[in-house]
């Protein structure tokens, strides 16, 4: 394709859609153009910034026709910090577009017409984020401490963010004002010097525990007691604090080596009445309010009335299985991580549970041993991560044929696809909820509904 436009043209351009990061989707002659700041249904006048071969960039130069979902984004940094997306969208407006893009995704790339729901959103879409992971680093300026700007790892200076919770807030602006005083010299990333790389902070919504998290470039700590000195003043509320060793040149936040230096090993947060302890590893959901509405509508979809089997595959700590088994005969998760299988046994036998069986391994090889051995399914739910399923687990569904099958998915895209090999493979899609668990960004989680054909 020859590209329409060249650098430094000035076209108006007519906004079709969004991109999975934010930009407006404009086209030329077919030729898309990406446009930061733009919103669907709004007409602006643009100046061309690139084109490659398939595709260009653009910046607006005037909005002409504005968007009625258009809105002043209230965070100073929205534009800068890449952490939120869609500030500038009404949350309204948000939802909406949200739907739309469920929709399309499942039928341009599964091509499944099962009916796609309204989005289930927040009352309060605001500092909903019950961990937060803030990078530290040393300038010649002083310490800084923010998130990082889109598709970089250079990081905005921060003081607040308006989607994380207010204890994090609290260690982002004025643990980096007190670092020096106590001798921690945050990491810098390209001479690999320094001591603090992240504090990451996790917040139990129901209990109010709060865990922080240093992670250090070292091993060794002599600020060790002048750290807790100075983060129980920051944070009064915290009930744990926990050293992460990561000594590697990596882009992956925590090491593997954790060590308590305060309180307790970690915290305790409680959804829909099942009690879970997080420690400073744990995968868990970051925004709980949502996690209930998202657990409540996979535990809707899988039609429990006492009797039935169930099997958890990517079970992780034994969120969802341990909402299932509130109302199933049996629940069995597995999961490759061990660890993860060590919490999600501490989770079920916190809750009193005499109904749960957690095993580590592959879930497309453990789950065969299982049918061989007769411990079949009448239920099978995943929750698999944003790549989506694991070719052979879906095979493994195909071959094994539970009844039903509830998919929770974080990427609308790997969903339909895998929606697909399950239809051509026997299953026909009854109904696709999405839920909102980020506000302000372009990801939507969503459960799908399917039955054995």
């Amino acid at each position: 394709m020859v590209a329409p436009v060249k650098k430094n043209d000035r076209k108006t351009v007519y906004i079709e859609d969004l991109t999975h990061d934010g930009n407006g989707v404009a086209k030329i002659d077919g030729y898309p153009l990406f446009i930061q700041g733009a919103l669907p249904e709004e007409t602006v006048e643009v100046h061309v910034l690139k084109t490659l071969k398939n595709y260009g960039f653009a910046k607006i130069v005037d909005i002409v026709i504005e968007s009625p979902d258009r809105v002043k984004a209230p965070c100073i940094y929205f534009g800068k910090c890449g952490g939120c997306q869609l500030q500038h969208l009404s949350y309204e407006g948000q939802l909406k577009w949200k739907e739309s893009m469920v929709r399309n995704v499942m039928k341009r790339i599964g091509k499944i017409d099962a009916p796609v729901l309204p989005v289930k959103g927040m009352q309060d879409p605001w500092n909903y984020r019950n961990k937060s992971q803030i990078p530290f680093s040393m300038t010649e300026t002083g310490p800084i401490a923010g998130f990082y700007k889109s598709k970089s790892h250079e990081i905005v200076d921060m003081e607040r963010c308006l989607i994380q919770v207010s204890e994090a807030d609290a260690m982002m602006a004025n643990l980096k004002k007190e670092l020096m005083d106590i001798g921690l010299q945050p990491y810098n990333e390209a001479s690999q010097q320094g001591m603090l790389r992240h504090v990451v902070v996790r917040k139990g919504r129901a209990t109010g525990e709060v865990m922080v998290v240093l992670v250090t470039n070292k091993h060794k700590f002599p600020q060790k007691d002048a750290a807790i000195s100075l983060i129980q003043k920051l944070v009064p509320n915290v009930t744990s604090i926990v050293q992460n060793v990561n000594i590697e040149k990596t882009n992956v936040i925590l090491g593997n080596e954790t060590v308590t230096l305060w309180g307790k090993d970690f915290i305790e947060d409680t959804i829909g009445g099942v009690r879970f302890e997080i420690s400073a590893r744990s995968f868990y959901q970051v925004n709980p309010i949502q996690t209930e509405v998202l657990y409540k509508q996979a535990l809707d979809y899988a039609q429990l009335t006492g009797n039935e089997r169930v099997i958890d595959a990517y079970c992780g700590i034994g969120t969802i299985s341990l909402f299932l088994a509130q109302k199933a005969k049996s629940v069995m998760g597995v999961e490759i991580v061990e660890q993860a299988i060590e919490d999600a046994k501490r989770n079920s036998d916190l809750n009193g549970f005499t109904n749960t069986y957690f095993e580590a391994g592959p879930a497309e090889e453990v789950i065969p041993r299982w049918y061989a051995d007769g411990k079949e399914a009448d239920v099978l739910v995943v929750d698999p991560p944003r790549k989506g399923c694991d070719e052979a687990l879906l095979t493994t569904i195909i071959e094994q044929k539970p009844k039903r099958v509830v998919y929770v998915s974080c990427n609308p895209g790997t969903l339909a696809r895998d929606l697909r090999v399950l239809e051509d493979g026997g299953y026909k899609t009854v109904e696709i909820q999405p839920v909102d668990m980020f506000p302000q960004t372009t990801h939507c989680e969503a459960v799908a509904w399917l039955e054995l054909a």
